[in-house]
């Protein structure tokens, strides 16, 4: 499951984790658990759960677990934003592809606005008819149609030049 760009992704996914701590800004981490055991990488007591180092929560931050690629999907977290009278979201994390798009959407959805810190995230090739469309693509891909109908995209360098102003 490794990701092109991740190293790099969570490093700044990092400086955006700092930037909300410093700034006093909720933040709530999302940690994906498999409920099926085809899903190896992603069983419960394996490294494939584990937050990345980069982005360790403090104690008192809220890490909500999912079974699905949307984050909102039985879930409890549209009720911890909505506690916290969160009325616009800064997503990051990974797989491009899978859990930023579902997560984004349904964040855009349900009338959240949406900030999307896209080199903050990864994703990996993919196959589809025989081919291999490199990870770049697929990331760009999904970041310019996110960008387009669903939320702000930004590099992290915008986000925090347009936050300090």
């Amino acid at each position: 499951m490794e990701l092109v760009g991740m190293a790099e992704a969570s490093t700044k996914a990092g400086r955006l984790l700092s930037y909300f701590r410093e700034n006093e800004l909720s933040a709530f981490h999302i940690q994906h658990v498999a409920a099926d055991p085809g899903l190896g990488f992603f069983l419960p007591n394996t490294d494939g759960v584990e937050l990345h180092d980069s982005i360790k929560p403090l104690p008192n931050e809220t890490v909500i677990q999912k079974h699905h690629p949307n984050g909102f999907r039985e879930t409890i977290l549209g009720e911890e934003l909505s506690k916290a009278e969160v009325g616009r979201v800064v997503i990051c994390g990974a797989m491009s592809h899978m859990c930023i798009d579902a997560t984004t959407r349904a964040a855009a959805d349900s009338g959240l606005e949406c900030i999307l810190v896209h080199d903050t995230c990864a994703t990996r090739d993919l196959e589809f008819q025989g081919r291999t469309i490199p990870a770049r693509e697929v990331h760009d891909s999904f970041m310019a149609s996110l960008g387009w109908g669903y939320a702000k995209a930004l590099t992290l360098d915008e986000f925090l030049s347009q936050s300090e102003t």
